[in-house]
């Protein structure tokens, strides 16, 4: 027993017929491939496993024609039980995914080695082969194994479980001509509805036929009598007046001259049974089938195994089998937006590029209009019907045989096949393809839904995130380079924004971004060449073809000075950068208006590169940022205005310059807190009152913004004039406190230090000071001693009653006066603060530098006492007495 099944495994196959054809590697030779196949199998009578055979035939020779650019042979072998297909190119180093190795497969959607991992899921047995020279790829399709004479049969089943039936079974045989009128009429349709022969005969069988009209949502009866082959259920009317629910099965024929007619059998609707096509039988367990073969359910008998699980892949393995189920040239599929006014190209495959993306018609018939959509439509030849179909105008297509997607009875796409010759599909087709539409149609929906709610997700997402990056700086440059970056290459390939300053200034182009960065230039520069944009503010994208037109010219103009045919008197760069910006810029652009406060400020422009559009929930994408952009950039204007305005009035409360003063050393360091949009309290000046005399001060106003610097103006202007007056110290300050004071409601504190220094021939400095409210002056002496150069008396604008007086302090050869605000001194972090002693400190570490060494070693002690920026604005006053050179020093 054990020999004999050992023999039976180890027997080859007999071979009872060849076929075999050699395919060029052009992309043609993939439906003539499928072509040959087909009419092979039907030769040897093989039609149940045609369809698998030609999916398999297409994908390994795809694979070699158009991937590994190698022509093909394909051999067809008939044996008893079924048939072996071998695909043979002339690569074979050609990577090869295998199974059961520690290898990953290849993802089903990559186009290089798909073919074989189909053969893995489709057929009963493959491999591959490797000669010297050629790689082959075989599949073994087996026949059903079913007994002769048998097409299909149901289980046995108990009495109980038989479908009921009246005693007598009547099927009324109804045969309809041409023209949809009966003529023919059994003795059981008789019966069933009442009438006789006679009364009938040439009359249309819509007379009698109730059919169930839902607009929009089902074939018709004359469609369905035109259909070669339809199943289902409606009403005819009986004698009597009452619609019988019937089941029909409707076959259309010709007879010997050629004449077309549809034969109808129709049974009560609960006899369906009698004539309902059978439904799959239940696949036996797993472990009964050959090799543990797994059957598929119908979906992916049509898309294979494994199916994709994104939108995209699944359409585009949809058309592909379209286009192999009906030996077309080309296929496509559209879905309809959400609105359902319109379909959108998703898919394609055999068309121009520029007719794969994203191209919408309407969905109802007319002039001009993608018809028919809500029904299965053949078209014998296109040229005779100009318009028909618009898509494929200019293709070269001749017939096309379109078939709804529906779901509930609600259109949601159409799927269509073409070819180059005319006449190729018959009612037989379309109803072939209507079946797989019916398959996947579900789930075409349901990956729809789930991608649109991944986008609106995605949507929400980056907006969100888009918002964060936006409020994030109120940089204007800074601003412009994020909306570039945001959109470029999420939205788009490149990017160009243009900025309006005022509505009587003409757009200025401000950035400029392409996701390839050596692309930049070139697009910066051709975008500067043309008119900008009109600045309307209508919100919503509109198409600009500026530079794509400008783009092309350019390519066109170089490539002929190239062969010598353009005008030399207009220099270009070569023809490879030419045409690489022509392609880069050569698709959709569009131009979306940055609208902030009731003004354009702005545009911003999107492209797409050659041949490329831009889907519609992008665009509304786009416009969503735009918005958010618009109002980010005008507040970075904004920002920039009043950080340039504080700035220069900021400048303006300052002295240009310090002079010189004979014997002394001054230097000066002030640091603004913040980001310097507001104007700083701290002030200081230093200017010659008369000969050998000079005034200095140094002061801080309480607060900060336009109050403080209106105080710190007056301070500083008041100073200068009332001390060239005449007026000593204690004077001058005394009306100020009154001019302060004056101000009322705008006035401010300030504390203010002010002196005057006349130097001396000995090389000492005679300082008379005044202290009203400020942090104290130190006195850094030779031997390192700090005190106290004044004493403290009271601040300026809030008593009208001040009595001020001077004090003299003389610094010798040597010696530093050190005048600082309170943002040294209050210094902080967490509760530890510079103060008085820690100022002094650093003071004592000064001893033998100059004015300038001094006032950075006390910049950098401050800056080093906290990890965090300073909060308050600083001032820093050094003066120092240089020393006076020893006799043997200066020889």
């Amino acid at each position: 027993m054990v020999e004999q099944i050992t023999d039976t495994c180890l027997r080859r196959p007999v071979i009872t017929a060849r076929a075999a054809a050699s395919f060029e590697p052009v992309g043609r030779s993939v439906a003539a491939a499928r072509a040959f196949v087909r009419d092979a199998l039907q030769g040897w009578g093989y039609g149940d496993i045609i369809d698998d055979a030609v999916v398999l035939t297409s994908e390994l020779v795809t694979n070699a024609v158009v991937h590994a650019g190698t022509a093909a042979d394909v051999l067809c072998l008939r044996t008893e039980n079924g048939v072996r297909i071998e695909v043979a190119d002339r690569y074979p180093e050609r990577e090869v995914p295998l199974q059961g190795t520690a290898r990953t497969i290849a993802h089903p959607d990559r186009e290089g080695g798909r073919g074989l991992l189909l053969c893995g899921a489709l057929a009963s047995r493959w491999g591959v082969e490797y000669t010297a020279a050629r790689k082959h790829v075989w599949f073994q399709l087996d026949l059903p194994d079913r007994p002769a004479g048998t097409r299909s049969a149901g289980p046995a089943l108990p009495v109980d479980a038989l479908p009921a039936a009246d005693s007598r079974v009547r099927v009324a045989v109804v045969q309809v001509d041409r023209g949809g009128c009966v003529s023919h009429w059994n003795e059981d349709a008789e019966d069933l509805f009442g009438y006789g022969p006679e009364q009938v005969a040439g009359k249309p069988l819509t007379d009698f036929a109730a059919w169930p009209h839902t607009p929009g949502t089902g074939t018709g009866i004359a469609e369905a009598l035109l259909l070669s082959r339809w199943e289902g259920s409606y009403g005819m009317r009986g004698a009597d007046g009452r619609v019988v629910p019937v089941y029909a099965s409707h076959l259309r024929v010709r007879d010997s001259d050629g004449e077309p007619s549809t034969v109808c059998l129709l049974v009560r609707d609960h006899e369906r049974a009698v004539l309902q096509s059978p439904q799959r039988a239940p696949a036996p367990d797993t472990a009964q089938r050959p090799e543990g073969r797994v059957p598929t359910d119908p979906f992916e008998v049509f898309i294979g195994s494994p199916a994709p699980d994104d939108l995209d892949g699944l359409l585009q393995r949809t058309v592909e089998r379209a286009r192999d189920m009906l030996d077309g040239d080309a296929a496509y599929l559209l879905l309809a937006t959400d609105d359902e006014t319109e379909l959108e190209v998703r898919a394609s495959t055999g068309l121009p590029s520029a007719r794969q993306r994203f191209a919408r018609v309407p969905v109802e018939a007319g002039s001009g209009r993608y018809g028919s959509a809500r029904m299965p439509v053949v078209h014998d030849d296109l040229t005779a019907v100009p318009g028909a179909v618009p898509l494929l105008g200019g293709t070269g297509m001749r017939s096309v045989v379109t078939v709804p997607l529906k779901v509930e009875g609600r259109l949601t796409g159409s799927l269509g096949v073409a070819a180059e010759a005319p006449g190729r599909y018959t009612n037989e087709e379309a109803l072939r393809l209507q079946f797989a539409a019916d398959r996947i149609a579900l789930a075409v929906e349901r990956a729809r839904l789930t991608e649109l709610e991944r986008l609106r997700r995605g949507s929400l997402s980056f907006l969100v995130e888009a918002s964060d990056l936006l409020a994030g700086t109120l940089d204007r440059d800074q601003t412009l380079a994020l909306m570039a970056q945001m959109t470029v290459p999420t939205l788009a390939t490149w990017c160009a924004v243009y900025t309006v300053a005022d509505p009587a200034s003409d757009p200025e182009l401000s950035y400029v971004l392409h996701e390839d960065e050596d692309r930049i230039d070139g697009l910066k520069t051709l975008l500067g060449k043309v008119p900008p944009p009109e600045p309307v503010p209508t919100p919503g994208a509109r198409v600009w073809a500026t530079p794509s037109e400008a783009a092309h010219n350019a390519a066109l103009r170089t490539s002929l000075r190239s062969l010598g045919l353009g005008d030399a008197a207009y220099p270009a760069p070569g023809p490879g950068a030419s045409l690489a910006t022509a392609s880069a810029v050569g698709g959709e652009t569009v131009v979306l208006p940055l609208v902030a406060r009731n003004r354009v400020i702005g545009m911003l422009t999107l492209g797409k590169p050659a041949e490329e559009r831009f889907r519609q929930e992008i665009l509304e994408l786009a416009e969503d940022l735009s918005r958010r952009a618009a109002l980010a950039l005008d507040n970075a204007r904004l920002y920039s205005e009043r950080t340039a305005i504080s700035q220069s009035l900021q400048r303006s409360l300052l002295p240009p310059e310090l002079p010189e003063v004979p014997g002394v050393e001054v230097d000066v360091i002030y640091r603004a807190a913040g980001e310097g949009n507001e104007v700083g309290g701290d002030f200081y000046d230093l200017f010659p009152i008369r000969d050998g005399a000079y005034g200095f001060a140094i002061g801080d106003v309480c607060g900060t913004g336009p109050e403080a610097a209106a105080v710190t103006g007056l301070a500083r202007h008041a100073l200068r004039l009332l001390a060239r007056e005449g007026f000593g110290g204690p004077a001058v300050l005394e009306r100020l406190n009154a001019a302060i004071l004056d101000e009322g409601a705008r006035s401010r504190f300030l504390t203010l230090l002010y002196g005057e220094l006349w130097p001396q021939e000995d090389g000492s400095a005679v300082l008379k000071v005044v202290c009203a409210g400020h942090p104290l002056p130190l006195r850094l002496r030779q031997d390192g001693t700090v005190l106290p150069a004044a004493e403290p008396q009271p601040l300026l604008g809030v008593m009208e009653d001040l009595e001020l007086y001077e004090q003299t302090v003389t610094l010798d050869p040597g010696d530093v006066l050190l005048c600082v605000t309170d943002g040294v001194t209050e210094r902080r972090e967490g509760t530890r603060m510079l103060g008085d002693d820690g100022l002094a400190e650093v003071l004592t570490t000064c001893t033998g530098l100059t004015a300038g060494a001094v006032a950075a070693r006390i910049l950098r002690a401050v800056e080093r006492f906290a990890a965090e920026p300073a909060s308050d604005d600083m001032a820093i006053l050094a003066m120092r007495v240089p020393e006076i050179p020893h006799p043997a020093e200066s020889l």
